[in-house]
């Protein structure tokens, strides 16, 4: 299956935060910006955040994405 028009990823700010390297995408729906945030980590990567319409929003849930695996990730006791 062939695409007429694909959506290539459009990263417009990437940065470390505590181990994860985290990219902010950007792309348009509907005339609107809609931003994304990939993680990327010794294990793989995911999308922590899969669409919001504020760039603020889509790096506070990010971080927020981070903090979470990490806690869980911890051994118990741990103050991570």
């Amino acid at each position: 299956m062939l695409f007429a028009d694909p959506d290539y990823p459009h990263v417009v700010l990437s940065f470390t935060y505590r181990g994860f390297y985290l990219e902010l995408d950007q792309s348009t729906e509907d005339g609107l910006p809609l931003y994304a945030v990939w993680a990327t980590h010794d294990r793989g990567c995911a999308v922590a955040v899969p669409g919001v319409i504020s760039r603020t929003e889509a790096i506070y849930k990010a971080k927020r994405w981070v903090d979470q695996r990490l806690k869980r990730s911890a051994p118990p006791g741990s103050r991570w």
